[in-house]
């Protein structure tokens, strides 16, 4: 217990230290709380408005794991396919890095119209901002293994697909998951991105759209819902790494340690 305290203590005291700056920058600069609240405004705004903040961030943070789920599953589907052919390498992969500079509200009317106002095209915004990530740290991995493993089990009369399985998958997965934990990080925002960007319905949107909505005029909620977000993406990026030493325990890192 005193080394898993000894490992968060320094975050905790950074974070205290912040959060002691911000409230007297607010009390000596005399910042309007439109403009800037203090961080005991902000906590007030989240005690008061917890259920409603509650019910969006549901929401959002269903968003997020599905989303995810669905950039995992393309991300590394795609990278196998790049490994496996250079030709398809030479054809998928600059459109993959493309694809990151396409603006999301230039195809967020577009998703509603081909899918609706429901779940499906947020879901598509999140897996298109996180998916790259994947792809990149993937096929990285899978280059990056012993070629002597694969001959070997080739000399074995091994097939393609068993060299794949035993040698390079192994190899390749640890970085699979680190471009994981990446993607998660910018899942969040992505979700954020996802729920603002498109056209939904419904009496919780998700709390991006209720960020943007409190922002003009109930900016210490605004505040509040960001720092859950905050939270979330913090939790989830640590969650997944411990979920790594899980699948990947050859390459597992000290814990509290993400690098």
């Amino acid at each position: 217990m005193s080394r898993r305290l000894a490992r968060v203590l320094p975050a905790i005291v950074l974070a205290a230290a912040l959060l002691g700056a911000w409230e007297l920058y607010v009390d000596i600069a005399g910042v309007e709380a439109d403009l800037l609240p203090a961080p005991h405004a902000v906590a007030s705004a989240l005690w008061d408005n917890g259920g409603l903040v509650w019910r969006n961030f549901a929401v959002t943070a269903e968003e997020v794991v599905l989303g995810l789920a669905l950039a995992l599953a393309v991300g590394f589907l795609l990278a196998v396919a790049i490994h496996m052919s250079p030709l398809l390498r030479r054809a998928v992969y600059p459109l993959a890095v493309g694809s990151q500079a396409v603006p999301i509200p230039v195809i967020g009317v577009l998703l509603v119209f081909w899918w609706g106002f429901g779940l499906f095209p947020k879901l598509v915004v999140i897996a298109l901002i996180c998916f790259f990530p994947v792809v990149v740290t993937t096929v990285d991995g899978l280059a990056a293994v012993d070629p002597d493993q694969p001959k070997l089990l080739r000399t074995l009369d091994a097939t393609r697909w068993q060299a794949f399985r035993f040698a390079e998958l192994p190899a390749a997965l640890p970085a699979a998951l680190s471009g994981a934990r990446i993607a998660l990080a910018v899942g969040v925002i992505g979700a954020f991105i996802a729920e603002t960007t498109t056209p939904t319905s419904g009496a919780y949107p998700g709390l991006g759209r209720e960020i943007i909505t409190d922002v003009n005029f109930q900016t210490p909620r605004a505040y509040a819902g960001t720092a859950v977000l905050f939270v979330f993406a913090i939790a989830c990026f640590y969650a997944l790494a411990l979920a790594e030493r899980r699948l990947a325990p050859w390459s597992a890192r000290p814990q509290g340690d993400p690098h």
